[in-house]
């Protein structure tokens, strides 16, 4: 009997190791935590599928409730920051306040959360320690946006929501109500949260109607365009965790409402074919082989099929729209926008969006700082927090957090 049970633990043992093993690159950041990490989250997804194709519920809700049920176990930090969780034209939102200090006008940052326009709990866990930190090492409000998520809205309305939030801080009666000076507002986002601050900083850039503006933007491994699955960092990265290239296709066409069958066809680029005729409205925009230096392409090579599907463009018109794809945007309105910090990872499939958009900012006049991490991948600034403290996502944290304190 004993010996039973010690072949049927070594067997679960094996079979544990197996699903928890995955091949990383050897410059990734403490690969073993990612690798259990990854195997959570993959086995939260996997949950969530079987749930939605037996028909008891939305994957998307399901892993939601599972991430939320996590997150509400971190532990709260900063426990001297005031919250107030308020509406801004009808938006949910968080403000974070420091002990007040009388007569002293305060830096604000609004931070708008990632999660894929679809998870994420920006009041909770690791969004909410983010936000308390950033409050206390800054002695600034910051105000984060709880917008609705796909699949209850899609694709404008999450943009739409951010941009009245923000018009709304924005106003002087507001700015002043929080003591905060008007000249030194910055807006910050990670991941389609950083599509979502590009965004509505090249909104509130370019409206003259808006009398205070950002005066910067954090743009922390941000997803900024959706017409290239296959630049260098989608190869290099594509089997990387914890997003992967086809998992990524997946929450666009979340945001965007379109039918997850169109997955296969994105990642191989089949609605930016050469007969789609595209190349030339966007060639500028998104070419990374003129956009990217030698070191970062390395031997990788363009992939657009000669012939593709002509009906995704017509079903999804939104992949052409640079309100969902900040890095679309024409170079007058990246003009107006403000001097930006932008953070990319080397083992990210987010990578080359971050350091395109840099340059093309660069190219419009616009000061950018793109920092770097060798060893970063993406969703470490998530996990710079209880109970992952990933090392490079600390040093991240610490990095843009004190960019901020001196240039803000």
């Amino acid at each position: 009997m004993m010996k039973l049970l010690c072949g049927i633990t070594l067997l679960l043992a094996i079979a544990l190791a197996y699903y928890i093993y995955i091949p990383l690159p050897r410059t990734i950041s403490e690969p073993w935590k990612l690798m259990v990490l990854d195997a959570t989250f993959r086995g939260v997804v996997m949950m969530g599928d079987a749930a939605h194709s037996l028909g008891l519920r939305h994957r998307v809700h399901m892993i939601n409730s599972a991430i939320i049920n996590f997150e509400s176990l971190v532990p709260v930090t900063n426990e001297e920051i005031q919250i107030e969780d308020i509406l801004f034209e009808g938006v949910h939102v968080r403000v974070y306040q420091p002990p007040r200090q009388d007569g002293k006008l305060r830096r604000a940052v609004m931070f708008i959360h990632g999660g894929g326009w679809a998870l994420g709990a920006p009041k909770l866990g690791s969004y909410d320690s983010l936000c308390r930190q950033m409050a206390a090492d800054l002695d600034a409000v910051v105000v984060t946006v709880d917008y609705r998520m796909a699949p209850d809205v899609h694709f404008p309305v999450q943009y739409e929501e951010c941009v009245q939030a923000a018009k709304h801080f924005l106003r002087p009666e507001v700015l002043t109500k929080y003591s905060v000076n008007p000249e030194r507002v910055a807006v910050c986002g990670d991941s389609a949260g950083g599509n979502l601050a590009a965004a509505v900083a090249q909104r509130i850039g370019a409206d003259n109607t808006t009398t205070v503006k950002f005066k910067l933007q954090v743009l922390v491994y941000p997803v900024l365009q959706a017409l290239d699955f296959n630049t260098a960092s989608y190869q290099q990265n594509q089997n990387v965790p914890i997003l992967y290239r086809r998992l990524m296709a997946r929450f666009w066409l979340e945001y965007l409402g379109a039918d997850l069958d169109f997955v296969p066809s994105l990642i191989i680029n089949n609605h930016t074919a050469q007969d789609q005729n595209l190349m030339s409205m966007t060639q500028s925009k998104l070419d990374w082989t003129a956009l990217l230096p030698k070191r970062v392409r390395k031997n990788y090579k363009p992939v657009f099929p000669a012939t593709g599907s002509p009906n995704i463009l017509k079903d999804i018109p939104a992949l052409l729209d640079a309100r969902a794809a900040p890095l679309l945007a024409e170079d007058e309105v990246l003009r107006t926008a403000p001097p930006a910090y932008i953070m990319t990872g080397e083992h990210d499939v987010l990578r080359d969006d971050g350091m395109m958009y840099a340059r093309r900012l660069e190219l419009a006049g616009v000061s950018v700082i793109n920092k770097h991490y060798e060893d970063g991948f993406h969703g470490c600034v998530s996990f710079a927090f209880w109970p992952c403290y990933f090392s490079v996502g600390i040093r991240a944290v610490q990095n843009y957090i004190a960019w901020l304190d001196e240039h803000l």
